[in-house]
C-alpha cells in the first residue's frame, strides 16, 4: 500500500510567502542600519532593499520603529544563535584554549556588522523618545541573555568572588571594542587585547 502524502492547506504557500517577506525585510532593516545609519534608513529603503513594496512592509511593521526594533531583536537571536553554536566543538571546560576561544568569539560577534546595526539604533533611541524605552528594554534582556550564554560557554561558577565581574567586564570590553571599530579596525591590537582578557578571565575561572 503506497504511502499517502498529506493534503497541503491552501494557507501554507501564502503562509510560508509571509515569513519570507518578514525575514527579507529584517534582515535588510540590518544591513541598512549598519550601513546607512538611522537617518538613512527608511521603510522605503528597507522596503526596497528587500525587494518588496512600501505596502508589504508596513503591513509587517505599522511603524518605522516596530520594524528597526524587530530588526535588532532579530540581531539579537543570531548573535546568540552564532555564540550558542560554538559551544558545539570547544576544547574541555577549564583549559585555556576553551577560554581563549570563547573570549575571541565574543569579541568577533561585537566587531562584526550584526552589532554595528544594533549600535546605530542605540544612538537613534538616544535621540528618539519613541524609541527609547523599547530600545531599553530589548538591550537589557539581551545583556542577561549574552551574559548567561558566557557564562555557560566558559563553564564560569559565578558563586566564586569576581567570576560574574570579570564575565560582565568582558562583555563591556568587547562592547568598546565594538565601537572602536566603528572608526578603525586595527586587528593586531584587538588581538593582543583578546590574548591578554582571555589569560586574565582564566586566571580568575580557575582561582589561580
Amino acid at each position: 500500500m503506497g504511502t499517502v502524502t498529506p493534503a497541503r492547506s491552501p494557507k501554507e504557500p501564502q503562509q510560508e510567502r509571509s515569513r519570507a517577506t518578514r525575514r527579507a525585510l529584517l534582515e535588510a532593516a540590518v544591513s541598512c542600519l549598519a550601513e546607512r545609519g538611522w537617518s538613512g534608513s527608511t521603510v522605503s529603503v528597507v522596503a526596497e532593499r528587500a525587494g518588496v513594496s512600501r505596502g508589504a512592509a508596513q503591513h509587517h511593521f505599522r511603524t518605522r520603529e516596530d520594524l528597526f526594533t524587530a530588526a535588532v531583536e532579530h540581531v539579537a537571536e543570531k548573535r546568540q544563535g552564532a555564540l550558542q553554536a560554538v559551544a558545539q566543538d570547544l576544547p574541555p571546560t577549564g583549559s585555556a584554549a576553551r577560554t581563549r576561544i570563547v573570549v575571541e568569539e565574543i569579541v568577533n560577534l561585537y566587531t562584526g556588522p550584526l552589532f554595528r546595526a544594533a549600535l546605530h539604533l542605540w544612538v537613534a533611541a538616544s535621540d528618539e523618545e519613541q524609541l527609547r524605552d523599547r530600545v531599553t528594554a530589548l538591550e537589557a534582556r539581551v545583556g542577561r541573555e549574552a551574559h548567561r550564554t558566557a557564562v555557560g560557554l566558559l563553564g564560569a561558577d559565578e558563586s566564586v568572588p569576581g567570576v560574574r565581574e570579570t564575565v560582565q567586564g568582558l562583555l563591556d570590553m568587547s562592547r568598546g571594542l565594538g565601537l572602536a571599530t566603528l572608526l578603525t579596525d586595527d586587528k593586531p591590537r584587538r588581538d593582543r587585547v583578546v590574548t591578554q582578557w582571555a589569560r586574565i578571565l582564566d586566571t580568575v575561572l580557575n582561582g589561580d
